[in-house]
C-alpha cells in the first residue's frame, strides 16, 4: 500500500479482528518503523510492550470490560462525551466530525436521540445497555490477537517541563506511525481507553504489566488482521467524515482562506 492510500483508508477498528495471531515479522516491523519517529534531541522516550499470551489478555479485557461497563453506568461517558455524537447522515454532513451512530439494536433506534444524551442514563441503565457495551469491549479486547502498550520514560515526560510537551509530541508522531504501518499490512488498531476513565483501573494494568515506576504507560491499543464480513458490535459508530481543508486551513493570518490548489471546478 501506497503510503498516500495508507493515509487516507487509516480507520479505527471497532469490530473484532480475525483470529489467527499476527505474524512476528510484521510485530518487529510496525515497532521498527515506530522506533524512526522523531523525538526532541533523539531522546527516544517511548518504550514498547507487546501482550500476547491469552491469559494476560484476558485480564486486561476484564478491566477493560469492567470500566466500559461502570463509565456507563455512571453516566460519564455521556456528560462527557455528548458533544461529539451524530445522529443521522444530515448531522454529519452538516458537522463533518464527530461520530455516527449508526448501528444499535432496535429498541433504542426509536428514541435514541434521548438514551444518547445526559438525561437518558437512567432509560439506559434500564435498558442495560452498559452491561452490553461492557461484554462488547470485554470480547474486543479478549479475542485481540495483539495489545500493544507505550510508554515514555518519566526522565522526558515531566508534565511541567518543555520536554513533557515535546515527549507527547514524540508519542503523537510513534503512533501515526505504527497505525499507518498497521493499515499497509492489513492490520486493524483500537484504542483500549476505558480503564483511563475509571479511577483505579488504568492502575490494574500498569500493576498487571510490571511496568517500573521510571516509565509512565501512556496508551494501550488493539491489534489484529481486519475481516470485512466481521460482525459489528451491537453498539457501534463510523467516522469516516473529514472537513474540508478549505475550512481548516487559513493564509498568513487567522481568518484569511487557503485556496491553494483548490480545484476551479469546486470553488
Amino acid at each position: 500500500m501506497q503510503l498516500f492510500d495508507a493515509i487516507r483508508s487509516r480507520r479505527t477498528s471497532n469490530g473484532a479482528f480475525q483470529p489467527q495471531p499476527i505474524a512476528p515479522e510484521h510485530i518487529r516491523q510496525i515497532l521498527e518503523l515506530a522506533s524512526h519517529a522523531p523525538s526532541h534531541f533523539n531522546s527516544q522516550p517511548w518504550r514498547f510492550i507487546v501482550v500476547q499470551d491469552q491469559a494476560r489478555r484476558q485480564q486486561i479485557a476484564d478491566i477493560a470490560g469492567d470500566s466500559m461497563r461502570l463509565l456507563m453506568e455512571a453516566g460519564t461517558f455521556w456528560r462527557r462525551y455528548s458533544r461529539y455524537f451524530r445522529f443521522s447522515q444530515a448531522e454529519v454532513e452538516q458537522s463533518a466530525d464527530g461520530i455516527y451512530l449508526d448501528n444499535m439494536p432496535a429498541a433504542i433506534k426509536p428514541f435514541v436521540r434521548y438514551v444518547f444524551s445526559p438525561k437518558g442514563g437512567a432509560v439506559m441503565n434500564k435498558l442495560q445497555v452498559p452491561r452490553v457495551l461492557g461484554k462488547d469491549a470485554h470480547k474486543l479486547v479478549a479475542s485481540s490477537p495483539l495489545l500493544l502498550g507505550i510508554t515514555l520514560t518519566r526522565a522526558e515526560y515531566q508534565e511541567d517541563q518543555l520536554s513533557g510537551m515535546y515527549s507527547v509530541i514524540s508519542l503523537g508522531a510513534v503512533i501515526q506511525t505504527i497505525w499507518l504501518t498497521a493499515t499497509a499490512l492489513g492490520i486493524g488498531m483500537q484504542f483500549v481507553s476505558t480503564p483511563m476513565e475509571v479511577e483505579g483501573q488504568w492502575e490494574r494494568i500498569v500493576e498487571l504489566l510490571q511496568i517500573p515506576d521510571d516509565q509512565a504507560l501512556l496508551v494501550l491499543f488493539r491489534l489484529g488482521y481486519t475481516d470485512p464480513k466481521v460482525k459489528r458490535p451491537t453498539i457501534d459508530w463510523s467516522s469516516p467524515q473529514r472537513k474540508s481543508v478549505d475550512e481548516l486551513a487559513f493564509t498568513e493570518t487567522w481568518g484569511t482562506p487557503f485556496t491553494q490548489g483548490r480545484d476551479p471546478e469546486r470553488s
